[in-house]
């Protein structure tokens, strides 16, 4: 995929869901920082899993397709304190 996908990406979703709104009354939880209402609702639009069928032990991708892991705070996420994991389930026919 192309890599200017992901900073529009989240260019995108900060347009969609700024952090502003903290500040303005639109979110009343904000005790968590900037990023942390703003970051649950990204999520929600993006969701929690993903499916990705595998052919011929390849990920079965089109072209143009990525996959991304997106973390959706500033202050929080990625070395902010709080830890994250993946869990990979893989299921089918051997």
């Amino acid at each position: 995929a192309d890599p200017d996908v992901r900073r529009d990406m989240e260019v995108a979703l900060n347009k969609i869901v700024p952090a502003s709104w903290n500040h303005d009354g639109t979110f009343r939880h904000t005790m968590e920082g900037d990023d942390d209402m703003p970051g649950h609702v990204k999520s929600s639009l993006m969701g929690p899993s993903l499916n990705i069928p595998i052919q011929n032990g390849r990920l079965a991708l089109g072209t143009w397709q990525g996959v991304y892991l997106n973390e959706h705070r500033d202050q929080g996420g990625w070395g902010g304190g709080h830890t994250r994991r993946i869990i990979i389930t893989i299921q089918g026919q051997g």
